[in-house]
């Protein structure tokens, strides 16, 4: 999937700095809608030269080769939803499997009576509630997203006629003048896009959190009446009833933490998260995030080893942040590794905590490396349903790090495992 959207894109970056933000945050619009439908995505936009409607990012797909076969064939139905100007559903396409088994949605990307693109949505299921809410969201963002960059196109190619006809000119002549006050017109139609872009984002945010918060509730409603009769019943259950009670158990603290990363991410982004400092004794914290995985390994024949280098003092930082990321990261690393080896190296130097997670598991191809900190990315089209995961843990790693002012990287090679390193500035203690 990576590679697909990687190489869809790079023939239309183009030289103009909008024109590349534009390309950049579409296509992270595209991989984020489509690991959150778990289906395909595909975004067709106008050409700014001829005014077809040309393939713009896919994700979801197998291969750029895919991504152009499934694009031939729905561009008639693209090309009839941006005439008719009105979303509309049509019939799976065997190409893309059970990804697409739900239908395909058509939803026409339209600023100010103009179509600029048509989003192509295929779903497992035929959307519905929440998922339409949010087809419907993402459609607003991408028109958003490409109206600004028309306009910021429209102003560099005046900008750039200005300054033509002034140094040709040595004055300002007529054509100066005229272009200069659709210059000042096209500033105009720039800030509405971005203001326009801002409330969609809010649109996002809000939609979000009200939908996290109110699955959480009867959630943890559910998963505390589990327990209960688990504690309670066990002598009058039997033991293949328990075994599904606990399986029911698993899966409602597996969504539970997936809410809780959600809303985690929605705080960070809005700024209403901020580190706050206690003393940590970073050994402690290693082996409370070791218990806390023991569920991910279950029985597989996985080993955790420890290796700090002494000293290794305490210090002072945000504890529940740390002891987060460290979570999460070896959670990854237990996912993807089915038996072998899980290391967890620490030091102190300079003001800085340098950790390491590092595990001999899967790995991860060089084309998906740049992708896995975005969220809801999954490197494996059925990760979610082999690995159990939604694609936010590496997500909230990565904004909690850039809270507390640090940095992570990742190394990887397919077959040998996977290394994440990352640096937190800390206080020395004493």
């Amino acid at each position: 999937m990576a590679s697909a959207v990687q190489t869809l894109n790079r023939g239309n970056s183009g030289d103009g700095r909008g024109r590349a933000e534009t390309a950049t945050a579409l296509r992270t619009a595209v991989t984020r809608l489509a690991g959150a439908s778990n289906g395909s995505v595909l975004l067709f936009a106008r050409d700014g030269d001829t005014g077809a409607l040309r393939l713009r990012s896919a994700a979801g797909v197998s291969s750029p080769e895919a991504a152009r076969s499934v694009a031939e064939s729905v561009l008639p139905a693209v090309q009839d939803a941006a005439r008719d100007g009105r979303p509309s559903l049509r019939p799976a396409l065997p190409a893309l499997g059970g990804r697409g088994a739900g239908g395909i949605s058509l939803l026409p990307l339209a600023s100010d009576g103009m179509i600029l693109g048509v989003l192509v949505v295929a779903t497992p299921a035929s959307p519905a509630g929440p998922v339409l809410q949010v087809l419907d969201l993402a459609a607003e963002a991408m028109t958003a997203r490409l109206a600004l960059g028309r306009d910021a196109e429209e102003r560099e190619q005046l900008q750039r006629r200005v300054e033509e006809l002034e140094q040709a000119a040595g004055d300002k002549s007529d054509e100066v003048l005229k272009l200069s006050e659709a210059l000042f017109a096209q500033d105009v139609e720039l800030l509405r896009s971005q203001e326009r872009l801002g409330q969609v984002e809010k649109l996002k945010s809000d939609f979000i959190e009200k939908m996290s918060r109110e699955l959480r509730t009867p959630l943890n409603g559910i998963i505390e009446s589990i327990i209960a009769v688990l504690a309670g019943e066990n002598d009058v259950l039997s033991e293949s009833a328990q075994q599904a009670l606990r399986h029911a158990l698993d899966d409602g603290t597996a969504f539970l933490r997936t809410l809780q990363n959600i809303i985690d991410l929605w705080r960070i982004k809005q700024g209403e998260m901020s580190a706050e400092l206690a003393d940590v004794n970073f050994r402690e914290v290693v082996e409370e995030a070791i218990f806390s995985v023991q569920d991910t390994i279950g029985s597989n024949p996985v080993t955790i080893e420890k290796h700090f280098e002494e000293p290794l003092p305490k210090i002072r930082t945000d504890l529940a942040k740390v002891n987060q990321i460290l979570f999460l990261l070896l959670d990854n690393a237990a996912k993807f590794t089915q038996q072998g080896r899980i290391g967890i190296s620490a030091r102190v130097d300079g003001g800085m905590l340098h950790g390491e997670i590092k595990d001999s598991g899967i790995g991860i191809c060089p084309d998906d490396q740049q992708f896995i900190f975005d969220e809801f990315y999954q490197v494996d089209e059925l990760a979610s349903a082999k690995y159990r995961g939604s694609g936010l843990g590496l997500a909230l790693v990565r904004d909690l790090i850039k809270l507390l002012d640090g940095s992570i990287d990742v190394s990887s090679e397919v077959g040998s495992g996977t290394t994440f390193r990352f640096r937190i500035p800390v206080q020395l203690i004493g």
